[in-house]
């Protein structure tokens, strides 16, 4: 059983920045693909960044260069830091773990205002 929580979300004005973590439980997590998604209002969650086990990154277009993941496997803890932030990255963001199954965490909310 893995169980992610996720913290950092909350209010920022554009241009603004906010770290997110992801903490998990579980053997798996240094063996995992983790990674971030976003789901916006009305909108499907999308894959906002990706970080293997052998340390490989891929970012959306959307966030590349102002995004940053990374992972700290000794900490079971994953990051996620958001620069030069925009409205449009609004959103619910969720970590996923991604094994032989997927998990989920429950999400955390960014608001960015203009």
């Amino acid at each position: 059983q893995v169980q992610l929580v996720e913290s950092g979300g909350g209010l920022v004005q554009a241009g603004g920045s906010l770290r997110l973590s992801c903490l998990g439980s579980g053997s798996i997590f240094s063996r995992a693909a983790m990674a971030w998604y976003r789901q916006a209002p009305g909108k499907q969650r999308e894959l906002v960044a990706r970080i293997f086990s052998s340390g490989s990154i891929f970012y959306a277009d959307s966030v590349k260069g102002r995004f940053t993941i990374s992972r700290d496997n000794a900490k079971n803890t994953v990051y996620l830091q958001m620069n030069a932030l925009k409205p449009e990255d609004t959103g619910v963001y969720y970590c996923n773990a991604l094994s032989v199954v997927n998990y989920w965490g429950q999400g955390t909310q960014v608001t960015v205002s203009s």
